[in-house]
């Protein structure tokens, strides 16, 4: 897919991954709307990138609100016209340090999955009928490795995970045919602040940069080979 005159959402694009793939497919030529729940922190990653020329909007919304999901996608719709790409990045660990599930507040547990699951759904459903119609689109939802993988303490943030991957592959089933594509695409462990939160004591020397991660992400999209439904670990793709 190439991202030249693209109409892109990326959520949690104030930091980590999701401003390194806003800035990036910014770069490509897209129109970009970032959105993130701090408006400060997001006018702060817009403000370098508009003064380069790039096309690049930040918005203020929390996607684990629902009442916050249709007018986000109409102001970002205003901004840039119907959306071609979705990239549903935003997450939530949950309480840090991390607790065990026996430990694990059910209010947490729902905080969790508004933003890292029903954030996702309710946003595939805002834009996913302008895609259809247009006969194009591409939903790209972020995962990890702690969705395959049963970590201690990574309990409801694993749940979230493992339900937006299989969310994915029905979105995708029901969409075939549509020129419509859903993925999803594990960045691995990275250098953000969300990994600080949840592992403080990893060298940050050993972790991913989370540009070189959305550079990777990138060749990923725009290969012709990569088929709705499908999950993929960015570690494996070589950056264009």
């Amino acid at each position: 897919m190439d991202m030249r005159n693209q109409a892109v959402l990326v959520t949690g694009a104030s930091r980590g991954l999701g401003r390194a793939l806003m800035e990036a497919v910014a770069r490509r030529g897209a129109r970009v709307v970032g959105v993130a729940r701090d408006a400060k922190a997001m006018d702060a990653a817009v403000a370098p990138l508009r003064a380069q020329g790039l096309t690049v909007h930040g918005l203020a919304f929390d996607v684990g609100d629902k009442q916050a999901i249709y007018p986000l996608v109409g102001a970002a719709t205003a901004l840039v016209g119907p959306l071609d790409v979705l990239v549903n990045n935003a997450s939530s660990l949950g309480p840090t340090p991390l607790p065990l599930l026996l430990d694990t507040a059910c209010e947490d547990v729902s905080q969790v999955l508004e933003v890292n699951l029903l954030g996702p759904f309710r946003l595939t459903k805002a834009v996913a009928g302008s895609m259809v119609v247009r006969g194009r689109g591409l939903i790209l939802n972020i995962t990890s490795d702690a969705a395959v993988s049963a970590y201690p303490r990574w309990g409801a943030y694993s749940v979230s995970k493992a339900a937006l991957e299989h969310l994915t592959r029905i979105w995708a089933a029901e969409f075939e045919g549509s020129g419509v594509r859903l993925l999803t695409v594990d960045p691995g462990d990275m250098d953000t602040r969300m990994h600080a939160d949840a592992l403080p004591d990893a060298d940050p020397a050993t972790l991913a940069k989370p540009e070189d991660v959305a550079a990777r992400i990138l060749a990923l999209v725009e290969a012709r080979d990569t088929a709705s439904g499908q999950r993929f670990e960015a570690a494996k793709w070589e950056a264009a």
